[in-house]
């Protein structure tokens, strides 16, 4: 039986799927998995009977993965599930920021007494006209699968989208529209772009990516939207860009006690990928990430550990080992299998960095001192038996 921790609440559906006949709710301290939602948890000590993280969203930067990773703790996120939701806010606040939908609501809402209203609106609702999307360039840096959704709707608006991403990933490219402009330096998509749109993670090389110098080389009075990660943009620097009329407007969705009070800007509550359908994939994705790691060892969209898919139990007992990526680690375990007699029926390694993962299906089945001689040999993290 497997033991599940919430430590936020997750919807029916996604948890229905820890069927009660293998799994059972429990608290943090005895729990083979977590489950996440967005609590920092950066300074939990986890039980050692913890193996995996579920993170039903994109953004870990709540969670000391590296840390656990070291720990032999497999950390889980849910790439893609939430881009739609993101694409369609991303539209949506290109349109707010050039039409002015926002005053011009509250305007009629200021009118609502006045029984003069239908002319009021008449005479001045000139004041609120905007501008299309159409035949506007915009830029989209960070072409994965949020990004790579916004250009493609973008096109279809009729947009004219640069396209920027240096790390692309070949499945992603071929999703991409033939009329996005890829370009190889921001510089040249700061100069042209009407509108700006931020879809990457928050990494040492992303922190500030846009700053002093790169507002002093975009096109003046350009639209900056960011619901990527609240850090990309340095506050400082964007709120010197619209008091200078360099940024028109500034979308953000990570409020903070500085950018909610500057000028020209439209601030969300983090609502980029939280839509019912969006939260619902989300937790469906991580608990079948989770489910196929406990039950079979299978990783797939972890942070810290390479993807490593056997498939099915083969044999009749299945070794999952966390280890150091260095040398002779295959040697050594084979070495115990042989030495027992044991034929493998399957193999699958993987490694990531200084992290390997290696999955063994056997046709014998295996003493739990067998698994204590994998423990000792120096580099192993974790090492978990399996069954069918």
């Amino acid at each position: 039986m497997y033991k599940i921790a919430y430590i936020n609440p997750l919807t029916k559906v996604a948890t229905s799927l820890f069927t009660e006949d293998q799994y059972e709710v429990t608290d943090v301290t005895v729990a083979d998995a977590i489950l996440i939602r967005s609590t920092k948890i950066h300074d939990m000590k986890l039980s050692p009977s913890v193996v995996a993280i579920g993170r039903a969203g994109v953004g870990v930067n709540t969670i000391p993965y590296e840390r656990f990773a070291h720990e032999g703790v497999v950390v889980f996120n849910t790439p893609g599930a939430n881009s739609n939701a993101v694409k369609e806010m991303t539209i949506a606040g290109m349109i707010l920021a050039k039409r002015d939908l926002l005053g011009s609501i509250e305007w009629v809402k200021s009118m609502k007494d006045d029984p003069d209203i239908v002319e009021m609106v008449e005479k001045k609702k000139a004041k609120y006209a905007g501008y299309e999307l159409q035949g506007k360039k915009l830029g989209v840096i960070g072409l994965g699968s949020i990004g790579g959704l916004v250009a493609t709707e973008a096109v279809n608006l009729g947009m004219d989208v640069y396209g920027y991403d240096p790390f692309i990933s070949v499945e992603h490219a071929w999703g991409l529209p033939k009329t996005v402009k890829n370009v190889n330096k921001l510089d040249r998509l700061f100069e042209v772009c009407d509108y700006i749109t931020l879809h990457l993670p928050l990494t040492e090389d992303t922190k500030y990516l846009i700053n002093e110098e790169s507002f002093s080389k975009m096109k003046k009075g350009v639209i900056l939207i960011n619901y990527a990660r609240d850090a990309i943009v340095n506050d400082q620097a964007v709120k010197k860009a619209l008091e200078e009329g360099i940024v028109a407007k500034y979308l953000t969705d990570f409020p903070n006690p500085e950018v909610v009070n500057m000028p020209n800007t439209i601030v969300t509550p983090h609502l980029g990928g939280s839509t019912l359908e969006s939260e619902e994939t989300c937790a469906i994705m991580a608990v079948k990430e989770v489910k196929d790691y406990l039950e079979r060892g299978n990783i797939r969209n972890s942070v810290n550990y390479p993807d490593c898919n056997a498939g099915s139990i083969s044999g009749k007992v299945r070794l999952a080992i966390n280890h150091r990526n260095i040398p002779n680690m295959l040697a050594q375990f084979t070495g115990i299998f042989g030495k027992m007699g044991a034929n493998i029926t399957k193999l699958v390694n993987n490694s990531r960095n200084d992290l390997a993962y290696t999955i063994f299906d056997l046709d014998t089945t295996v003493e739990e001192d067998i698994k204590k001689k994998l423990e000792r040999i120096e580099g192993v993290l974790r090492v978990r038996l399996l069954y069918k």
